[in-house]
């Protein structure tokens, strides 16, 4: 197998993990889809596993519609369903969270601590602090940018724009001079002179301050305290205020 194909594959196997096969469902899985209909012991050697561990993700796979099997006499045969049913299947958990979220977001706030305190690492944490911001849906204040956002995130980074616009809100950037984020559309942007460049950001929004450290594994902590969120847009009020305006 080439460098080229054992990279997609890996690809391939990655993404069909992350929607929630297992190992041996996503090996028996690509088996079927790339041999047609097969009995069960040629699946489980193609496989490279046991029979008793491919009888169990074949059930499973059943189970989600991501296989199926015809009778010839006496045996099964079991084949893939079309690719597009992935899709298929994605849609249908997302309808079954989304049938539970009402309750689990009842349980969420009846335990919910004035001042708590989340910490996020790695582009997927800092990916959902970005998100948090969407779905409270209030204006943004933002000091401390160096651009890193836009540098680091940059497909995400319209993206939010993208979506920030939907929602109807604006962010109020702080930055230095010739620092700026890709979703300027949507923002306002103002520097202040003779400040030292720093990795650490600051987003207020709502009642929630969220502070993102752009190392070279970024980290961000979300604090959720309406009077911690005011005292900081006060300071940023502040330093809105003593700012300049960039030249168009």
């Amino acid at each position: 197998m080439g460098a080229l194909l054992k990279s997609i594959m890996a690809e391939i196997e990655k993404t069909l993990e992350k929607i929630g096969l297992s190992p041996n469902e996503i090996k028996v899985y690509l088996v079927l889809n790339d041999h047609g209909s097969t009995k069960a012991g040629r699946i489980a050697k193609l496989a490279k596993i046991d029979r008793s561990s491919a009888y169990n993700a074949i059930k499973m796979l059943l189970e989600k519609g991501l296989a199926s099997y015809v009778m010839i006499g006496e045996v099964k045969w079991f084949q893939a369903t079309g690719p597009k049913r992935l899709l298929e299947f994605i849609k249908e958990q997302e309808e079954d969270i989304k049938q539970i979220l009402p309750v689990l977001d009842e349980r969420h706030k009846a335990h919910k601590i004035e001042g708590q305190v989340r910490m996020l690492k790695g582009i997927k944490g800092i990916k959902s602090i970005f998100l948090d911001i969407i779905r409270t849906g209030k204006d943004n204040y933002v000091f401390g940018s160096e651009g890193q956002f836009s540098e680091r995130m940059p497909e995400f980074a319209l993206q939010f724009a993208r979506m920030k616009k939907e929602k109807g809100f604006k962010t109020y950037l702080i930055c230095r001079k010739d620092r700026k984020e890709l979703d300027a559309p949507n923002s306002n942007h103002r520097y202040l002179p003779n400040i030292s460049e720093s990795p650490a950001v600051t987003n207020i929004y709502g009642d929630r301050i969220a502070i993102i450290i752009w190392t070279p594994e970024p980290e961000g902590v979300i604090i959720e305290n309406a009077a911690a969120a005011k005292a900081y847009k006060s300071y940023f009020d502040f330093m809105w205020k003593n700012s300049k305006q960039f030249i168009k």
